[in-house]
């Protein structure tokens, strides 16, 4: 099987002790913005997704709690791709965790040292859509 295609990376998870005073220094030396749309995901165990200037850049801050860091890297996709993605990974025998993020769609899988990885897509009605196409 082919491997799927990756449209670049979506954003990387930050694990800081205060996730507003984290923003407020990304804000001030970084120029760093809140992302309005994803406010609702910045609930407790939940990220506060931040930008650059361009928007091209995200980082999603979560409190870090007593778990040691890890290295975690969001990879954006489409979601004809994300689709290719959830069977390929299947077939290659790793333990995936689908997510339904009320906006966006996630797949999350670890490397060999146990390192997290995400796949993103934002074509959420498509992938909605073909996800309840093949639960029924």
């Amino acid at each position: 099987m082919n491997t799927p295609k990756l449209m670049g990376i979506d954003h990387f998870h930050l694990y800081v002790t205060d996730k507003r005073q984290a923003a407020r220094w990304y804000k001030e030396i970084l120029g760093f913005e809140t992302v309005q749309s994803m406010l609702s995901w910045d609930v407790e165990n939940g990220p506060l997704t931040i930008e650059d200037p361009s928007g091209e850049i995200h980082l999603a801050l979560f409190t870090r709690k007593n778990q040691q860091p890890s290295t975690s890297i969001a990879f954006k996709t489409s979601g004809e791709e994300f689709l290719r993605w959830a069977n390929y990974l299947k077939s290659n025998d790793l333990k995936l965790r689908i997510a339904d993020h009320q906006i966006a769609w996630s797949i999350y899988f670890k490397d060999l040292d146990e390192n997290m990885h995400e796949i993103t897509t934002y074509d959420y009605q498509m992938v909605s859509e073909k996800i309840n196409e093949s639960s029924d």
